[in-house]
């Protein structure tokens, strides 16, 4: 479809989530979530979430209005119930209250369990630096991503995200230890596009582009083994620190039914930090390889789309567009 104004966008959203039973805080917090993933050129966690929102909460195992429960249970690490709540709401309500405790004594660790999806982690990232603090942040999800040499879904896609302030600017990365998000793979089913070659494999396990066959299947761990170790290490360390749900056990990140139940951690810490914004400067500088046109530091390719957002609206699918009209309706 036309491309739509970013307004334009951000009106409908508020309007389902409206029609939804969400409070205006929580509602915009959500909006703001789904809406900055999707001016980034993320779709992947953008507004193809907002459908299944809304049945979560119609099915009561979303709660629109709770920011969780918070249990401070050493002097530098909180514990969160997220009490099935909105996942941006319990995770910038967990997010503020480490901001607070780490400006007391430099850091704060908080683990969340049984919060719904939390989106883009970048997001968080990105306000934390531009407060001018560090954050490190994971999440896990359903099993997803095949183990090196499996032929099933066996872990999530555990995502990091670190933000922090440069000295002249922010510095974020944001990644998941797959090659792909199923959000991802969602987002070329709705679009009719085929997956890249090695990035998932079907029910039978067999490698696939095609990316209805891969929502039954799973994804590939990116970097082979590597990243297959990183995912698993995140999975075992927040389960453990969450007291989560793991491995094919986790429900709730891609169903309308069941309580969500996997874990999330944050790590603020609030520390002079020496600049660091000369070396990225070095970084653009360097020669690029034959065929590529720059030297890019991550996020900044997001920033740059966000912007042009701003001035060109958005593409959204068809099928996601015309879904939200009618819930807002």
């Amino acid at each position: 479809m036309p491309l739509v104004p970013v307004s334009e966008v951000r009106n409908l959203a508020d309007r389902v989530l409206a029609a939804a039973g969400v409070p205006a805080d929580n509602a915009r917090l959500q909006r703001e979530l789904l809406l900055d993933a999707e001016m980034r050129g993320i779709a992947s966690h953008g507004l193809l979430r907002l459908p299944r929102l809304v049945e979560r909460i119609a099915n009561g195992v979303a709660d629109p209005v709770t920011k969780g429960r918070h249990e401070w249970t050493a002097p530098g690490f909180l514990r969160v119930d997220g009490e099935q709540g909105l996942g941006p709401v319990v995770a910038q309500s967990a997010i503020d209250a480490l901001m607070e405790r780490a400006a007391i004594q430099g850091v704060a660790v908080g683990a969340v369990a049984n919060a719904n999806h939390i989106g883009m982690l970048g997001f968080y990232a990105d306000r934390v630096a531009t407060a001018g603090k560090c954050l490190i942040a994971f999440s896990t999800s359903e099993a997803l991503v095949h183990p090196w040499g499996g032929r099933r879904a066996m872990i999530g896609t555990n995502p990091i995200a670190i933000g922090m302030p440069t000295g002249e600017g922010i510095f974020m990365m944001d990644t998941a230890t797959s090659i792909i998000s199923m959000g991802e793979v969602h987002d070329h089913a709705n679009r009719g596009v085929a997956l890249p070659p090695g990035m998932a494999i079907d029910a039978e396990g067999n490698p696939t582009t095609d990316a209805a066959a891969a929502r039954s299947g799973a994804i590939s761990p990116f970097g082979g083994a590597k990243g297959y170790a990183l995912g698993l290490a995140f999975e075992l360390l927040l389960t453990a620190l969450a007291g989560a749900a793991i491995g094919r056990e986790v429900k709730g990140t891609l169903d309308s039914t069941e309580p969500c139940n996997k874990a999330d951690l944050f790590i603020v810490i609030d520390q002079y930090l020496s600049p660091v914004a000369g070396f990225l400067d070095l970084l653009r500088a360097e020669a690029p390889a034959e065929g590529v046109e720059s030297v890019r530091i991550p996020g900044e390719r997001g920033r740059a789309l966000a912007a042009q957002a701003l001035l060109d609206g958005i593409n959204v699918a068809d099928v996601i567009w015309s879904r939200l009209q009618e819930l807002a309706a």
